[in-house]
């Protein structure tokens, strides 16, 4: 009963925390106009150059979110500043 308990309070705070950084790290990574952007295909391109694969990559929140695969095989969605390319965080 106790294994129970323990492993849904611990899926409860791995929800909270995922919910916490979902939508674009739940804050702007730019204030710059959407003039200033970089296209998806631009940012793409950055982030597999740093040997990323990009499976699947959108605009939201002024943030670029790229969901990937990195070097080791593991899935890692980048959040990426739309006029850089550069990245400003990860789940």
């Amino acid at each position: 009963m106790r294994k129970i308990t323990i492993i849904g309070a611990t899926a409860a705070i791995l929800a909270a925390a995922t919910t916490a950084h979902a939508g674009s790290l739940g804050r702007p990574c730019t204030a710059a106009p959407q003039a200033s952007w970089l296209s998806l295909e631009q940012l793409q391109a950055k982030i597999e150059g740093q040997g990323y694969k990009v499976q699947k990559a959108k605009l939201k929140n002024a943030c670029g979110e790229l969901y990937t695969i990195d070097k080791s095989g593991g899935r890692v969605e980048l959040f990426v500043d739309p006029t850089s390319g550069q990245i400003v965080g990860r789940l």
